[in-house]
């Protein structure tokens, strides 16, 4: 039966959700808020079986190819539009993750390879502690891009005394300053014990006589510099009182998406020991989400 789940089945599912969220800016609908969380939850389901089905027939380390890593993404993405729709019924939040949920189907589908990696008991622990932190971290930056966007509109619109939009409601500039502040912090911690656990993997190859991952790597660079930009971020908003920081939070994480972006592009793209083009390195992580 779970053989029978495909990545369209729960794409399709998302992609409905997303457009009865759009619906919303048209047209008013008594059952609307329950079509969209059921579609959401029948794809959240369907995800979860089709992971579950991956893990349980891959053999080697389960659920560790690139495919799998931008596929879990979008799952804990889906469980926090699930959580904002059920705690927050009446506000938009769909228009802007929903569209993030495709787009990481999207790259693991058509950019990411399948195949997972080999198993190495050594350095199991370490490579799980290292792919879930950056794999949080990934999410952190995402959910703080949607709601830095979400308060940008807000205080665009507030600014310029404009009505508000009459289908598309947005939470309180305080709800999203706060969602941005924390969303950033994570992202930072995450990070960081992501980078540490990256170093104890490499010191890990090192022992047992394999090839270390190059400093110059392009995924390590990218990441080294995001995680610069996300503690430069955090100490500039200590700088200011906490009336002062919701607009600057939400510029920072704004530009926290684009080093994230550069960071998957440059995993997707070119040639790296963490995957992407580099086809004839010996992948020795046990979980996709090492990819440092």
């Amino acid at each position: 039966m779970l053989a029978g789940v495909h990545i369209v089945c729960f794409a399709a599912s998302y992609a409905v959700a997303l457009l009865l969220e759009v619906s919303r800016l048209v047209f008013r609908s008594g059952v609307r808020g329950a079509l969209m969380l059921g579609f959401a939850g029948a794809g959240l389901v369907a995800h979860t079986a089709f992971l579950y089905y991956r893990a349980a027939k891959t053999p080697g380390s389960p659920l560790s190819s690139e495919q799998d890593w931008y596929l879990i993404a979008a799952w804990l993405l889906v469980l926090v539009y699930l959580y904002l729709v059920w705690y927050h019924p009446r506000q938009s939040f769909g228009v802007f993750l929903l569209p993030l949920v495709l787009a990481l189907i999207a790259a693991g589908t058509f950019l990411a390879r399948a195949e997972p990696f080999a198993r190495e008991p050594a350095s199991r622990m370490w490579g799980l502690v290292h792919g879930g932190s950056v794999l949080l971290a990934t999410v952190a930056v995402l959910v703080g891009f949607v709601a830095g966007v979400m308060y940008l509109n807000q205080d665009r619109r507030l600014k310029r005394k404009l009505p508000p939009p009459r289908r598309l409601r947005l939470p309180s500039l305080e709800w999203l300053a706060r969602t941005n502040s924390r969303a950033l912090v994570v992202a930072v911690l995450a990070l960081m014990v992501g980078v540490v656990s990256g170093v104890v993997l490499n010191a890990l190859r090192r022992a047992g006589a394999a090839d270390l991952l190059p400093w110059h790597d392009p995924v390590v660079v990218t990441t080294l510099v995001m995680l610069a930009w996300l503690l430069s971020a955090v100490a500039i908003t200590a700088r200011y009182p906490a009336q002062r920081q919701g607009r600057k939070v939400a510029y920072l994480t704004v530009v926290s998406f684009v080093f994230l972006v550069a960071a998957l592009a440059a995993m997707l793209l070119f040639d790296t020991a963490h995957g992407g083009k580099d086809q004839n390195h010996t992948h020795t992580h046990a979980h996709a989400g090492r990819r440092l």
